[in-house]
């Protein structure tokens, strides 16, 4: 049985819960991580149950789970992370960048404590994470895949760090291509779990072509593809499975 870390994984309604999800029905096994101070700060709350909740839910589709805190601004947080991996799950195949810090502010309002929490999570993390990966996996080599985003204007630090992001991962795909190891970026375009307002909501779908928005099911198919052995051809990619929404 293969082991995935999947991060990012604090909600029911989130996309990291999405591809959780999807990975335990294709039969892995999975390392999830969560970090419940970053949902206070956000509008919808801390969900002190969720995580409990999919543990048990994918524990009933046959995956074995092991769910662990990480705070991602500790920049020896991936250390300990991966060394409570080691010790619970055993060598991971695969892993899953869906964490992110995300609050809004453009060019002027940025404070330099929001931009450096933004690369620390977003990019430093990702990175350790990615060269930590690497340095235990077997010579099966692994699958890497990590969501990105085309946010940018009024949305300064998450996107900028997000930009950095792709560039990591694609360095990786080539850096670490002979450990047999693949990297991807895949973008989801807008998927709605829980931060948007009507108005947006509406306002998005209508640029859909399809009339809808994604949901963590739709970005969860394409990260299972890309983690299986028929998807470990793609690397190096910045993948756009958005329904459209950027064409």
């Amino acid at each position: 049985m293969s082991t995935a870390l999947v991060t990012g994984v604090g909600r029911l309604a989130g996309i990291g819960a999405g591809i959780a999800r999807q990975l335990a029905a294709d039969g892995w096994d999975l390392v999830l991580t969560y970090w419940q101070d970053y949902d206070a700060r956000m509008p919808w709350g801390i969900q002190p149950d969720d995580v409990g909740r999919l543990s048990a839910e994918l524990e009933a589709i046959g995956s074995k789970v092991v769910a662990l805190p990480a705070d991602f601004q500790d920049p020896a947080a991936v250390d300990r992370l991966m060394a409570e991996v080691a010790a619970q799950a055993g060598t991971l195949h695969g892993m899953v960048l869906s964490h992110a810090e995300s609050v809004d502010s453009g060019v002027l309002d940025t404070t330099l404590e929001s931009f450096e929490r933004h690369f620390a999570v977003n990019t430093r993390a990702s990175w350790q994470l990615i060269r930590a990966f690497a340095q235990q996996a077997t010579d099966d080599g692994g699958a890497i895949v990590a969501l990105t985003s085309d946010h940018t204007a009024f949305n300064l630090p998450y996107g900028a760090s997000k930009g950095a992001l792709d560039r990591i991962v694609i360095a990786a795909a080539r850096e670490l291509g002979p450990r047999g190891v693949s990297a991807n970026v895949l973008n989801p375009g807008p998927v709605d779990t829980g931060w948007m307002d009507d108005e947006t909501r509406e306002g998005l779908a209508r640029h859909q072509p399809g009339g809808r928005l994604g949901t963590p099911s739709d970005v969860a198919g394409t990260v299972a593809f890309l983690l299986s052995p028929a998807g470990r051809w793609v690397s190096g990619q910045l993948i756009k499975a958005d329904g459209g929404f950027s064409a």
